[in-house]
């Protein structure tokens, strides 16, 4: 059986939950509970700006849809006469040969 970097990782990270487990338990209360405080904030924070990214997201994909539509409208009406452009001279041509 081959070890592969997943497999090192994993072992990486199981050892630095057995460090960290330790030092918290070898703590005082004062420091745990400093400690939790500070992730319970970190948290917080982080889960309001995902928040804020989220709405945000929502905000963007509907200016996206709408000048997405409008920026194809502008571009579907050069299309269709480029097609015209092509496709009717071919035929027109081809008319002429045929004739």
């Amino acid at each position: 059986m081959s070890v592969s970097a997943k497999h090192i990782a994993t072992f990486i990270m199981g050892a630095l939950a057995g460090v960290a487990l330790t030092k918290y338990h070898n703590m005082s209360d004062e420091e745990k509970e400093k400690l939790v405080a500070g992730l319970k904030d970190k948290a917080s924070k982080l889960k309001g700006e995902a928040e804020g990214a989220w709405d945000k997201a929502g905000d963007y994909f509907e200016e996206l849809k709408t000048k997405g539509g409008d920026a194809l409208k502008d571009h579907v009406a050069n299309a269709e006469n480029v097609l015209k452009d092509l496709f009717g001279k071919k035929s027109d041509n081809t008319e002429a040969k045929q004739g």
